[in-house]
């Protein structure tokens, strides 16, 4: 069970960093607690894995290419609940900048072995930090110009 959960883990990432938004709701359960409120404020919310994808179609692309690597996997299993902290770093990359964040990360997933709950412990940011808003930025262009 353990590296199944490992494996939904880096599916998720390495779906955002492909694009390949079936990988990344594929590795999830059917609501996610997701906490990225220590990196951008705000709070925890139990959102559906199309809601997650939805944000994540709406940024992510807005970089020309990002690079997720995960290391130093921990996993503790229990009777129904299995927990993960494992380290991250994130490359966000528009044309020859770079944007990086690191941190840690803890999850949980249940039996089934998707993830049911994803919180990122935010260590650190380097590189261009106006790159978010210019992915942004990218991203608004893109919509407007298909009407949306």
């Amino acid at each position: 069970m353990s590296e199944k959960i490992k494996e939904s883990i880096l599916e998720i990432f390495e779906g955002a960093d492909e694009r390949n938004w079936s990988k990344v709701k594929n590795a999830m359960a059917e609501k996610v607690l997701l906490d990225y409120s220590s990196m951008s404020g705000g709070e925890p919310a139990m959102l559906s894995p199309d809601d997650i994808v939805k944000a994540w179609a709406n940024f992510l692309p807005g970089f020309d290419k990002t690079k997720h690597n995960l290391s130093n996997f921990k996993i503790a299993t229990g009777d129904k609940l299995t927990a993960v902290t494992f380290d991250g770093k994130a490359d966000h990359f528009i044309a020859n900048k770079v944007w990086t964040v690191e941190g840690d990360y803890y999850a949980e997933a249940k039996n089934d072995d998707r993830i049911s709950l994803l919180r990122l412990n935010f260590k650190a940011q380097r590189g261009d930090t106006d790159l978010p808003a210019q992915a942004t930025e990218r991203m608004q262009n893109e919509n407007s110009d298909k009407g949306e």
